[in-house]
């Protein structure tokens, strides 16, 4: 594997950042994730307008696009693969241990690594911690992941690959890694952006391209409606046909299957849409 740090390529075993990097110690950082296929990225202009947008939440300088997009360029011509992971993490850079951030400017890695097609359904759970709405990172796509991992490690024990939350209001959020979509009465709904959810790449696309409905909506809205599914940019589009003990037997549903069409005959058209 060869890693973008910080300007150049470098092997796997060389591709080092400082331990004093602000992204490690504090999580002073920001990343977005990249479906590659065959060599090309998936809405890699979407993605950088909200590293970007990330970048200014965080108090970080704008970063250099065109560096980026080099980057990004570089490793997927090194990493020569079908279908892939393209990682962007740019953080605070060497600071001082604790939260102040240093003067050294920002650092930037990207990675490129193998992926695996998803299953067109998948379980889910519950947990019982919140997204807080009205947070300082709130909508940001920040390296402070601990959340998530410790959210996702309980799915795993639960035989589901996602998580979802409620936020402080007990309306229903996102996943760790994912936007969720429900079929009520026929009609697709997703949580809004003022729910504290993540505005995903390919939740704006999903509801672009289905025309879905953006609706405050409960927490237990999962245990009534009909059809369940996430979205995430590995995930596409994916049913789900288990909550928690709840079985959502046929999944995927009609309305799911129908945006699981439109989302792959849309993507395989224009790959920047």
């Amino acid at each position: 594997m060869r890693i973008w740090v910080n300007g150049e390529l470098h092997d796997a075993e060389d591709a080092r950042v400082s331990v004093l990097d602000h992204g490690l110690t504090v999580g002073d950082g920001i990343f977005e994730t990249v479906r590659t296929v065959d060599g090309r990225p998936f809405a890699l202009t979407r993605h950088l307008d909200r590293l970007t947008r990330s970048a200014r939440g965080l108090g970080l300088p704008d970063p250099d696009l065109d560096e980026v997009r080099r980057a990004c360029a570089d490793v997927i011509d090194a990493n020569p693969m079908a279908l892939g992971r393209l990682r962007i993490t740019y953080t605070g850079g060497l600071s001082p241990l604790g939260s102040d951030r240093g003067d050294a400017g920002p650092g930037l890695v990207v990675a490129l690594g193998e992926a695996a097609r998803r299953p067109d359904t998948t379980a889910v759970i519950t947990v019982p911690w919140t997204r807080n709405e009205r947070g300082a990172l709130t909508g940001l796509k920040t390296t402070s992941y601990a959340e998530n991992v410790v959210a996702l490690a309980r799915a795993h024990e639960h035989g589901a690959s996602e998580a979802l939350f409620a936020n402080t209001a007990g309306q229903l959020c996102e996943g760790t890694g994912s936007n969720v979509f429900v079929v009520l009465d026929g009609q697709l709904h997703t949580p809004p952006v003022a729910s504290g959810c993540l505005a995903g790449i390919t939740r704006a696309l999903a509801v672009e391209w289905t025309g879905a409905q953006e609706t405050d909506l409960p927490f237990d809205i999962l245990e009534r409606a009909e059809e369940i599914f996430l979205t995430s940019t590995l995930r596409n589009v994916q049913a789900v046909h288990r909550v928690d003990d709840r079985e959502l037997p046929g999944a995927p549903g009609p309305v799911t299957a129908k945006a699981m069409r439109i989302f792959d005959e849309r993507a395989g058209d224009d790959l920047d849409p």
